[in-house]
């Protein structure tokens, strides 16, 4: 076993700090990995206060990380010390069911082991997250990192990105469609990226006035305003694809009417209550409504290495460690633009 410091939450009302974390030394498998950034996702703050009800403590969050190895296992053979590297949502799974065996670790049947607060399939206790100067993690949940790109706006991809490139990829979007985003925060502003990429014409659906020139900016072709009833009326029935990367309660209906026959809409953020769906919605044209969840790992690999070629990342802001509960009060705001990465040279060196 190693020490480091990390940030916990050690109760749901209580701010996080500094702790010293066990890890364990890297086994045959294992890639010891020095934590240089980590993002800030939503489902943080979410763990941290116990929102989701399932909160173990002390909880060290963070999935979104970036690093350089710092040691390989005897058994490694896909990574050696200094490359650039990330870890994403997932750090293990049963690797034995027919999702696994796929590569879509996410789905595993039997649950895969989140990078924090998950039960470790050896025994060995509660997983720790990115908020860390290290981490330990099996070579087959480490992905390779474009050194090309800037390391610190790569973190939010291990999350926020593959969350929104891989609907896109597994139902086919690319020229000749027009694609719909739904909201323009964390994910949204990487499928406004994806999907131009892709070759979409690319719409952005956006209830504030504010962020037009932003999604233009981010390569949207054009954007509507939600709350302008005229503007959702034209565009009726003009969509063969949505992603909807909203979280909050919002009517769901009103973009199921925008697709085409048999278009599809994707829901990949997560409203803390059910959203009512009128089934008329669906059957009249055939649509589709249906949900995914992040990626797995050849995916992810596969989305890490098409950002290189295309130099895309997440846009940014950078904070310190010790500013991380402003970062959550904020982010609650939606006061960010659009991912927040804790630069993880601030960390401190002891707890």
């Amino acid at each position: 076993m190693f020490s480091c410091t990390g940030y916990a939450a050690t109760a749901a009302d209580a701010r996080l700090g500094p702790i010293t974390l066990e890890r364990r030394d890297p086994g045959p498998d294992d890639v010891k990995i020095d934590i240089l950034y980590c993002g800030v996702c939503h489902s943080d703050l979410h763990q941290a206060r116990d929102e989701w009800h399932n909160t173990i403590f002390p909880c060290v969050p963070g999935h979104e990380i970036v690093g350089r190895v710092a040691q390989v296992g005897t058994s490694v053979t896909r990574f050696h010390t200094g490359d650039l590297v990330g870890v994403g949502c997932m750090v293990d799974s049963c690797r034995e069911c027919k999702s696994c065996r796929d590569g879509y670790e996410q789905y595993c049947e039997q649950g895969f082991v989140a990078t924090y607060n998950g039960e470790d399939r050896q025994g060995r206790g509660i997983t720790f997250g990115g908020y860390s100067r290290a981490i330990v993690v099996d070579q087959s949940f480490v992905l390779k990192v474009p050194e090309t790109l800037d390391p610190a706006a790569v973190a939010p991809l291990l999350c926020a990105g593959i969350t929104t490139y891989s609907p896109l990829r597994h139902w086919k979007v690319g020229p000749g469609q027009r694609v719909g985003i739904v909201g323009l925060g964390g994910l949204g502003h990487m499928g406004v990226k994806f999907a131009r990429a892709f070759g979409a014409e690319v719409v952005l659906f956006t209830t504030s006035a504010s962020k037009v020139a932003d999604g233009l900016r981010l390569g949207a072709h054009e954007v509507v305003l939600s709350k302008d009833a005229d503007a959702m009326a034209r565009e009726h029935g003009r969509f063969d694809f949505i992603l909807d990367a909203v979280a909050a309660n919002h009517d769901i209906n009103a973009y199921l009417e925008l697709l085409k026959r048999d278009g599809t809409l994707v829901q990949v953020g997560a409203p803390e209550t059910p959203l009512p769906v009128s089934v008329f919605s669906l059957l009249m044209k055939r649509r589709s409504f249906s949900g995914s969840l992040i990626g797995g790992i050849p995916e992810t690999q596969e989305m890490l290495d098409f950002c290189g070629k295309h130099d895309i990342t997440a846009d940014i802001e950078m904070i310190r460690m010790d500013q991380i509960e402003d970062a959550y009060a904020r982010m609650l705001k939606s006061d960010v633009k659009y991912r927040f990465v804790i630069d993880m040279a601030t960390m401190p060196a002891t707890a």
